[in-house]
């Protein structure tokens, strides 16, 4: 069986250790409410930036689909005869 003063050394570490991890939730809070500050203010600025993007989009022309004949750009001679 424990003796009172084995007792009280048990009931004194556990003290100790009782304030620890009060010490340790606190700055577990603490970091919490920082990191959530932090998410809100990226997820504001995120709202923010999609916001710029659809208006620069609205800015955008429209474009005409491509025709179905290929343009390349190059003369493929069969008019160079013709003014000649």
């Amino acid at each position: 069986m424990a003796t009172i003063e084995e007792l009280a050394e048990r009931v004194e570490r556990l003290l100790l250790r009782h304030q620890e991890l009060q010490r340790t939730h606190a700055l577990t809070v603490q970091q919490h409410a920082s990191v959530a500050a932090e998410r809100d203010s990226l997820r504001s600025r995120l709202a923010a930036a999609r916001q710029r993007i659809d208006a620069l989009l609205e800015r955008l022309p429209l474009v005409a689909p491509p025709s179905s004949t290929p343009q390349t750009g190059v003369d493929d001679g069969a008019d160079a005869g013709a003014t000649r």
